[in-house]
């Protein structure tokens, strides 16, 4: 019953959830990422870019509720990364594949949990964390600082104990990154990088070669995991045979949450891998002594090995992974195989029956 929007009115729209500065940050790169928020409506993850002389805007909905690692159906393990005092994490993975999500379950985790003083520094927000036993601050680009290194040059000013980067871009975000987590502090950021290996040598490679090796030694000490998830449909939701009556929210899906709590808004129990529309498959590394050492001499190719047998560390590959998710009939073979680091492998478990 609507009439198309014209270019005319696309442009008045974009321009009406900008302020100053992201305007003139819009007319420098035609392009541009935001959150907005309608009031009685929601949030929303907004990008604004050029196409064919005209201004277009895509948007997606984030939940106003922030889902807890067990509505991730994320391993148990990452609890135990979010208790450490000191060190650096990192979540990986494609774009929208979820990482904003768990960096969000895993900083409410530390919030309902401890007392601390939390700082985030996003492009744009997207999950707004109240205080809980701790204290969060989150700094928005654009709105509340205008680069991330400014936002890092001054976080230890700020008092903090953690701090979550929305993503490491650069040289200065991801040096300053390093120094933080080196001084004490526990430090969250993004990459998207598809492994543990990948995400290492990304990292060292931003680096002029004569600061490497003093870069690797620097990593290699403050590293603590490397998370790297991706997300695939789950062929039981989608063939509609699992129970939807008490669906909740993963990672990127979105359902009616009083399907899964009591009158009184607790939570009877949290929803099965079944229950959900896409599945995550997550590799985890946990930088023991072994694999430290691994960094510090330059042999990354190697990690993948190490976290194939640190099952005991609560590590697991992605392919490993991938191989539980399907052996649950949860994803397809063609979907396993095509989102494997190395799918031959893969091939050659599943066809052994795990052997």
């Amino acid at each position: 019953s609507h009439a198309a929007l014209t270019p005319e009115d696309t442009f008045q729209l974009a321009y009406s959830m900008l302020n100053t500065f992201q305007k003139q940050k819009f007319e420098k790169n035609w392009e541009l990422d935001l959150s907005y928020a309608v009031t009685g409506l929601g949030r929303f993850r907004v990008n604004v870019y050029r196409q064919r002389g005209s201004v277009g805007v895509a948007s997606r909905v984030i939940s106003e509720n922030i889902p807890s690692v067990e509505e991730l159906n994320i391993p148990m393990v990452m609890k135990d990364l979010c208790r450490l005092p000191r060190g650096l994490i990192l979540v990986t993975g494609p774009t929208g594949h979820g990482k904003s999500t768990t960096l969000a379950a895993m900083v409410d985790f530390i919030n309902a949990e401890r007392a601390a003083h939390i700082m985030t520094i996003e492009d744009p927000i997207e999950y707004v964390h109240a205080h809980k036993k701790s204290i969060v601050n989150q700094r928005e680009l654009g709105f509340d600082t205008q680069t991330f290194p400014n936002a890092l040059r001054a976080v230890l000013r700020e008092d903090p104990n953690v701090i979550m980067v929305g993503e490491m871009r650069d040289l200065e975000t991801i040096s300053a990154a390093l120094t933080i987590a080196e001084t004490g502090h526990l430090v969250f950021a993004t990459l998207h990088t598809a492994n543990a290996a990948q995400s290492i040598d990304r990292i060292i490679d931003v680096f002029p070669p004569h600061q490497q090796q003093q870069i690797r030694v620097q990593l290699a000490s403050v590293l603590e995991a490397v998370i790297s998830q991706q997300l695939l449909p789950n062929m039981q939701f989608m063939a509609g045979r699992s129970e939807r009556r008490t669906v909740a929210a993963a990672v990127g899906v979105s359902a009616a949450r009083s399907s899964s709590t009591g009158g009184d808004g607790k939570r009877t129990r949290w929803p099965t891998l079944e229950e959900v529309g896409r599945v995550p498959a997550v590799e985890i590394m946990i930088a023991t002594p072994a694999i430290r050492n691994l960094i510090r001499e330059a042999k990354s190719h190697q990690i993948h090995t190490s976290i194939q047998t640190g099952a005991q560390f609560g590590m697991q590959t992605m392919d490993q992974s991938l191989f539980a998710l399907y052996t649950r009939r949860l994803v397809t073979l063609e979907n396993a195989l095509a989102r494997a680091i190395f799918p031959d492998e893969l091939r050659k478990i599943i066809e052994r029956g795990g052997q």
